[in-house]
């Protein structure tokens, strides 16, 4: 059977502060009591996976509102998806050479604002939106709420969507592509490993934003649901990687993506 096939999509440049990405960069000291700040540029991104079985979206995005008022606005303060307007899931998929009716399967690896912002182009069809055990009741726990997460937007994913729920640690997809359950930036958190034609590919995802936090570097506490359960998750990623010899795609390193796609 023909290995899966990987098309990166590129859906636009957040910018914020280094320091709610890597735990620490710019805390001031007693020798340092101004350190500078660096406000960066970092990507967002899907990917289309094309198996004999399927052709399947991993993620959607943002909405191309985010920063017309859909976004709250503290939280577009911090992370500012500055051209979502500019990257609607249906354009970016045209300049791929796909259309929405192409896909067979969306995979969200978890259900916050920047990821989740597309699903609604899947409203009313019949198309399978996998999505983790863990990270269903604590994304509506968290719109619902005034507890929770404030990532989590209902009208992203508050939809008739066909879900479809994976449970466990792994779950195969299709043939060469597996789900991985990797949970503490969030409860439900997923990667997956790909086993590409010419080198697998580990998507690590929001499991570390950036290199940084691949290497140990921990995220800022206001992204991690829960460290030790990120640790866990890391050490996991590591090992696959190792024993894969498997290139890996992080959540939002430009740079990463780039050198990838």
């Amino acid at each position: 059977m023909e290995p899966p096939e990987v098309t990166f999509l590129d859906r636009g440049r957040v910018m914020a502060d280094r320091d709610f990405v890597v735990d620490g960069t710019s805390v001031a000291t007693a020798s340092n009591r101004e350190p500078d700040h660096e406000y960066e540029a970092y990507v967002v991104w899907n990917l289309l996976i094309e198996t004999p079985e399927r052709t399947i979206l991993w993620d959607t995005g943002s909405h191309p509102d985010a920063g017309d008022g859909y976004w709250p606005a503290p939280l577009y303060d911090a992370f500012a998806h500055v051209d979502a307007d500019e990257h609607a899931l249906e354009g970016d998929l045209a300049d791929a050479g796909y259309d929405l009716d192409d896909i067979d399967a969306v995979v969200m690896s978890h259900l916050h604002l920047d990821h989740a912002g597309g699903l609604e182009n899947f409203a009313g069809t019949d198309v399978p939106i996998y999505v983790h055990r863990e990270e269903l009741p604590y994304a509506y726990y968290s719109a619902k709420t005034g507890e929770g997460s404030i990532a989590y937007l209902a009208s992203d994913f508050d939809h008739d969507l066909n879900w479809q729920v994976v449970r466990g640690d792994s779950y195969r997809l299709a043939e060469g592509v597996e789900l991985l359950h990797l949970p503490g930036h969030t409860p439900g958190l997923m990667g997956a490993l790909v086993e590409r034609a010419d080198e697998p590919l580990l998507v690590v995802g929001d499991e570390a934003y950036v290199e940084a936090n691949y290497g140990g570097q921990a995220m800022a506490t206001s992204l991690l649901w829960n460290n030790a359960a990120w640790r866990d998750s890391l050490a996991r990623c590591r090992d696959i990687q190792r024993e894969s010899g498997a290139e890996i795609l992080l959540g939002h390193d430009l740079s990463v993506f780039e050198s990838v796609s």
